[in-house]
């Protein structure tokens, strides 16, 4: 375990989240037993036994902390879609959502088929094009600005920080060309995951939603493509690199963008942004003590897939 996420562990900490849960619970659902069951440098996850079933608690650490807040702004606009917290502490950032049901990770191994994706792709579009309105809320609440006006600069930034960078990586002008040619699609940025697999996506009463929003951040929507497509559909059920066709994956997740904008012109944009995605990727989830994602996402890029 990592001094960072040593946290997690204190005693003092573990205290004070019990004695909020237990104040958030005890009047409606009892609470039966807490136990840690998730701990990263970055986040800790509880799982809460009550009289009325389980109940997750979550806390971030300062770089995720507006993921509570954001998650209840993004539910209110996805037709049940993304659950919204049961409680939350905007100090914090601590919050308890209801058991969502298993997970695809679960799911699809069973099943051995990839077609629960196309709901799940066809439904969070449908957010995302929900959320259009809200960027600046978001963005007060302290969601990431990775807005394509945002992106040369910090890709200037990141290479300047990170060591062992692939000497093939183009300067921050090429990524301007590439955002300014995303631009000219027409496309509105909004919400966007940022961390879309199969470990985030759970069926409940027959309903996909998607959870675990720290990761997100505004910008070009199509940038989900690159982990969701690229990096987990392509894998295939048996986790075979190109073993799955995304030709129907894409078409699920466009449909509701071709529908809103009046268009059936947007796979150029699609591929540009799955490959400018992963420069959003690696910027957005930079971690000092894990530079070899970096690297990974880095070359993604390069590789210029799809």
């Amino acid at each position: 375990m990592s001094q960072l996420a040593d946290r997690w562990r204190d005693p003092a900490f573990l205290d004070a989240a019990h004695a909020w849960i237990h104040e958030q619970l005890d009047t409606t659902a009892p609470v039966v037993g807490i136990e840690q069951t998730h701990v990263t440098d970055w986040s800790t996850v509880l799982r809460v036994t009550t009289g009325a079933g389980q109940v997750w608690f979550k806390a971030n650490d300062d770089t995720m902390r507006h993921e509570a807040a954001v998650t209840g702004v993004v539910a209110a606009r996805s037709a049940g879609r993304v659950p919204a917290p049961l409680a939350s502490d905007p100090g914090t950032g601590w919050m308890l959502l209801a058991d969502a049901g298993p997970r695809l990770r679960e799911v699809v191994p069973l099943e051995r088929s990839l077609d629960r994706w196309h709901d799940v792709l066809d439904a969070y579009a449908r957010v995302q094009l929900a959320c259009e309105d809200e960027v600046d809320t978001l963005l007060a609440l302290g969601l990431p600005d990775r807005r394509l006006h945002t992106l040369p600069a910090a890709y200037a930034d990141l290479l300047a920080g990170l060591d062992g960078a692939d000497p093939r990586l183009p300067d921050a002008s090429l990524i301007a060309e590439l955002c300014d040619r995303l631009a000219a699609h027409g496309i509105r940025e909004t919400v966007q995951h940022d961390d879309l697999h199969d470990g985030q996506v759970f069926l409940g009463d027959g309903v996909h939603q998607v959870l675990d929003w720290g990761d997100a951040c505004v910008s070009h929507p199509f940038f989900t493509l690159s982990v969701t497509l690229e990096g987990v559909i392509a894998w295939g059920v048996d986790d075979e690199a190109g073993s799955e066709d995304l030709e129907p994956h894409l078409a699920a997740y466009l449909r509701p963008y071709e529908e809103h904008y009046g268009r059936t012109d947007l796979r150029d944009a699609a591929a540009l942004a799955m490959r400018l995605g992963w420069v959003c990727r690696a910027i957005n989830g930079a971690l000092p003590q894990d530079p070899g994602s970096t690297r990974t996402r880095l070359k993604m890029f390069l590789d210029a897939r799809p």
